[in-house]
């Protein structure tokens, strides 16, 4: 018998590949352009009468003084954006991108419309995320456009569908007695995996959830610590007996590599972390924790020692299911690069450094 939420999850991978592809798609009756991938031919043949309005998100309309306070409080909500005649295909994408802001001076004035279909504007600027594209559409009533519903995008991201689907021993350096175990959907991009040190003991094992960061554990960026601590944990695993290090493919606290780029370009400008996360569009962390808890269980681990010092980890661990006996913490030295991350961290984000 088919699995509906197989099915569901199937669909909102094909429309993610139509926004890349700068093809219109549809949720729940809104049809979509994605800005970043269209073109001004595009534009013209999905809206010839030149109406569509544009959806922002509020962190982004925030900056152009088209959000109210309540609305900036939800970076990640839904704006939308009358279509005035100087707000063509060029505008759009200096709406859409903060990056152009000082190249760029931005035209107008633009006026916020109500948003009439909240839910699903809200979900296209979720799926935006995931499709790891710019939150911003020329929008308009849905016609005959490839479609998905919210549960369909609710299933692409469901963590209790992830599976193991491979296992190896594998020695790394500073800890030799290691096994790798990967994960995944058949639909999600890029594989999970946990590295499993040394042998259970009979004791919690102490657990390190690691999101992945190509600039720091791939190319030595010392804009984080991201690198450091990677093999800092590892370290620390091995020299607490066994444990588990969940390396998880959310990148740039879940906005894609390429959205993480955009905002090192906004730090680049004098932003900190949180500021630009918010001002691209995405919230101050858009990781799914349960699928760390997912991982967990499918390794049999119910309670663990978990190394971290963002409490917010031990509370969606905990919301997934899996008891933190201890919160044991994962300090390491700042370097001039990062001074700036680090205290953002700790005075924005709630982490005990």
């Amino acid at each position: 018998m088919s699995d509906p939420r197989a099915a569901g999850a199937r669909r909102a991978a094909g429309a993610i590949d139509a926004l890349r592809r700068g093809w219109p798609i549809a949720i729940e009756g809104l049809a979509l352009l994605a800005v970043e991938t269209a073109d001004a031919e595009r534009l013209k043949a999905f809206d010839p009468a030149g109406e569509a309005p544009l959806l922002l998100s509020a962190g982004r309309a925030t900056t152009l003084k088209l959000a109210n306070q309540r609305d900036a409080a939800t970076p990640d909500g839904p704006v939308l954006v009358e279509r005035v005649a100087w707000l063509d295909f060029d505008t759009a994408t200096a709406l859409a991108d903060p990056q152009l802001d000082l190249a760029t001076p931005l035209k107008g004035p633009f006026r916020a419309l109500p948003v009439m279909q909240p839910e699903a504007a809200q979900a296209a600027l979720r799926f935006a995320r995931i499709a790891g594209i710019l939150p911003a559409f020329f929008v308009r009533p849905a016609q005959d456009e490839p479609a998905i519903t919210i549960a369909d995008i609710d299933a692409h991201e469901d963590a209790d569908r992830l599976r193991i689907v491979a296992r190896a021993r594998l020695p790394v350096a500073g800890a030799e007695d290691t096994e790798i175990v990967a994960f995944r959907t058949d639909e999600m991009p890029g594989e999970h995996v946990a590295l499993l040190i040394g042998d259970p003991d009979g004791n919690p094992p102490l657990v390190r959830l690691h999101s992945e960061c190509l600039t720091g554990d791939v190319l030595g960026s010392l804009k984080c610590d991201c690198g450091p601590q990677l093999q800092a944990a590892i370290a620390a695993i091995e020299a607490s007996g066994w444990g588990i290090l969940l390396y998880l493919r959310q990148e740039g606290r879940g906005i894609g590599l390429i959205n993480k780029l955009r905002a090192y370009a906004l730090q680049d400008q004098g932003f900190d972390t949180v500021d630009a996360n918010t001002r691209l569009g995405f919230a101050v962390d858009a990781r799914n924790f349960a699928v760390a808890g997912r991982m967990l269980s499918l390794l049999g681990q119910q309670t663990v020692r978990l190394l971290t010092n963002n409490p917010e980890k031990v509370a969606a661990l905990e919301a997934a299911g899996v008891k933190v006996a201890e919160r044991v913490a994962h300090k390491l030295p700042p370097n001039p690069h990062n001074e700036r991350y680090l205290a953002t961290k700790r005075d924005r984000t709630g982490h005990q450094l």
